[in-house]
């Protein structure tokens, strides 16, 4: 069975993109100031399909962005507070037997949201975190055999503390494959903090923020922006990135087959946001580092040499040939 091609995306498919991916943006804005770049990432990820690992100190506004995000976007939000003695039911659902009806019915979790915000993912122990696993990757949460599909859009944005070590389990490769994109928020510039100081304003208070547009529109464009162009050149040039971390002596495991993927699809989004319906090198380059940095090991050596897999991977995109264009 053939299934059918997507449609070509037309100048009228970029543009109205455009102005729906800026006016997302202004609206998680007025809750998160003066941090558009991450949440540009953000909403990268999300029309991609793709997940986002926020590395940060507390209090930089983790929350707020994602449940602004949900705002902006009309849907539900919910959040998870990862803990040690949390189970994989109390993330995904569970079947509870009904003594009215005396039927098994399934009570889902608050991973059944357009939005999750999977707080300090790193604190619960392995098998809570693999309940993420196929809900990442398949938008399909499987209870006693049976399949219950989550939210379109689906967007997981979990958190970890890179200070406060104690008590965290060190997420496996396999889970860090499905996030899209890594990426912190930081702290303000000093104007937007006075501005988040000050009394009666507006920043961090998501009541505020508008609804810019509505799921399934979002689904929609997702969809449509796997038509955006590629040109081969391109392709092989993301392919020769992989090749280049896999080969570095620097590094144990270089970039995956899915990370060079999702650096496909989010230079596609990038692209569209940007107003074009193709590719350039500079998408590319932009989102190598949030999109491929956090899917490497570095070895011992690099470690104790201070060696980071950001720094690897700038490396890595210098020295890689980037593709001309064509008379």
């Amino acid at each position: 069975m053939t299934t059918a091609a997507t449609p070509a995306v037309g100048e009228q498919d970029i543009a109205a993109f455009r102005t729906l991916h800026a006016r997302v943006g202004d609206a998680v804005e007025t809750a998160l100031r003066g941090k558009r770049p991450v949440i540009d990432l953000v909403l990268t990820a999300l029309f991609a399909g793709g997940h986002v690992l926020l590395e940060d100190v507390p209090g930089t506004g983790k929350t707020t962005l994602a449940r602004a995000v949900a705002t902006a976007l009309g849907g539900v939000s919910r959040r998870v507070q990862f803990t040690p003695d949390l189970l994989p039911s109390d993330v995904t659902g569970t079947s509870v037997y009904d003594p009215q009806s005396g039927a098994v019915r399934f009570r889902p979790g608050p991973v059944f949201a357009n939005v999750v915000l999977a707080d300090e993912i790193n604190r619960a122990a392995a098998k809570t975190q693999s309940a993420l696993l196929e809900v990442m990757e398949e938008r399909t949460v499987t209870v006693d055999g049976v399949g219950h599909p989550v939210p379109d859009p689906f967007l997981v944005v979990a958190t970890q503390n890179p200070i406060d070590l104690d008590g965290t389990y060190r997420l496996p490769e396999a889970q860090l494959d499905r996030f899209a994109l890594r990426t912190a928020i930081g702290y303000p510039e000093r104007d937007h903090e006075l501005d988040v100081l000050r009394p009666g304003s507006g920043a961090g208070v998501v009541a505020g923020v508008p609804t810019a547009t509505d799921p399934r529109r979002v689904a929609e464009l997702t969809r449509r922006l796997t038509a955006v162009h590629v040109a081969d050149p391109i392709l092989s040039y993301i392919t020769d990135l992989g090749a280049a971390t896999r080969a570095d002596p620097r590094l144990r495991l270089g970039a995956s087959t899915r990370g060079l993927r999702s650096l496909v699809r989010c230079a596609q989004v990038r692209a569209a946001a940007a107003g074009r319906h193709f590719v350039v090198p500079s998408d590319v380059q932009a989102l190598a580092v949030p999109v491929l940095a956090h899917r490497l090991v570095p070895t011992r050596e690099a470690l104790l040499a201070g060696t980071t897999t950001e720094d690897v991977l700038s490396e890595v995109v210098e020295s890689v040939e980037v593709p001309r264009p064509t008379p």
